[in-house]
């Protein structure tokens, strides 16, 4: 009896260019594709300019941004010329301001507070709101419920109305004072801002515990722990990254709203001091002057939106990014 031959499967030359691809992973193919998106990598390398100049502040800065300069008090910057009868002065090449302080000086020296204030209060909300999250989602029944419940409570918070009054309370604690009020700042974000990310975390986990792997990893005693962490959450950074990626530039505008009305970083004599100025504080100093000297506030304003572009650009690039239905697209 003949046997049937099973004819074999034909590929064309651009299967088989496909199939011999090398494979890439996840993170991979994300990175390919942002480093395809421009304005994202335009963002990044604003924000890596940035963080430079917060770091290197001390070195980059051309004068001491406490000095008081007699008889060189708002003097206009280079670029603008004779302003008011007031000739520039090639030192200060931002002008000065009412103190006769390095109006450039001192903007290098806020890129420290603004980034200090948009990464770490986002560090330590992430962890927390990713904590609650993976522990609500996979635990489920009465643990859900309670953190869940707990979550409402504190996104009942009225969030600037909750920082201000917080701020004025304890501005004059040891807790106020401590890093310049930058630490008391952070707790006042840190307290209602991780609601948002624990609510994002809790969905993702629960559309990710009942997949195969996290059976797997149940089938060979893996504890709880370790697949809540070592599992799940690695297969839900894309959202959070995203986020934080957005959570960043609200910090930077809320730190520099609070110093624009008086209530942000309190004002440093030391120049040894890491934190000595902040954009906010720089434009509430600028706000009365605007009309004859208006560089007092526009050079921090425009850093501030600088920075908040950037982020912006960046967080909608990992968005694109991180989108698993784009993977393997070129």
């Amino acid at each position: 009896m003949a046997v049937a031959v099973q004819p074999q499967p034909q590929f064309s030359d651009d299967t088989e260019d496909i199939l011999q691809l090398p494979k890439r992973s996840y993170w991979q193919d994300a990175w390919d594709r942002l480093k395809r998106n421009k304005a994202a990598m335009l963002g990044l390398i604003i924000i890596i300019f940035f963080v430079l100049l917060s770091i290197f502040a001390n070195v980059i800065a051309p004068r001491n941004p406490v000095e008081l300069n007699s008889g060189k008090s708002l003097l206009p910057p280079v670029f603008q010329g004779v302003w008011q009868n007031k000739q520039p002065d090639p030192r200060f090449i931002f002008g000065t301001d009412y103190l006769g302080r390095d109006v450039l000086s001192r903007v290098i020296y806020g890129s420290r507070v603004s980034m200090f204030a948009g990464l770490l209060p986002t560090i330590i909300i992430v962890f927390i709101g990713c904590s609650i999250g993976v522990i609500a989602g996979f635990m489920g029944g009465m643990t859900d419920n309670v953190l869940m419940r707990l979550t409402d409570v504190f996104y009942s918070f009225p969030d600037i109305l909750f920082f201000i009054v917080l701020i004025i309370a304890l501005k004059d604690t040891p807790m106020g004072n401590w890093m310049n009020g930058l630490f008391l700042l952070f707790v006042a974000l840190a307290i209602t801002s991780w609601v948002g990310v624990a609510r994002l975390v809790r969905g993702s986990v629960l559309s990710l515990k009942e997949k195969e792997f996290v059976e797997a990893a149940r089938a060979i005693g893996a504890p709880t722990s370790r697949i809540m962490f070592r599992h799940i959450l690695p297969n839900a950074l894309g959202p959070i990254i995203v986020t934080t990626a957005f959570l960043i530039p609200r910090f930077i505008i809320f730190e520099a709203f609070l110093g624009y009305i008086g209530l942000g970083l309190k004002p440093a004599t030391d120049p040894a001091s890491f934190f000595i100025s902040s954009w906010g504080s720089l434009m509430l100093d600028g706000k009365s002057t605007f009309n004859t000297q208006p560089w007092l506030l526009l050079t921090p304003a425009i850093c501030v939106a600088l920075i908040v572009l950037a982020f912006t650009f960046l967080g909608d690039g990992l968005r694109d990014a991180l989108d698993p239905r784009l993977r393997g697209r070129q």
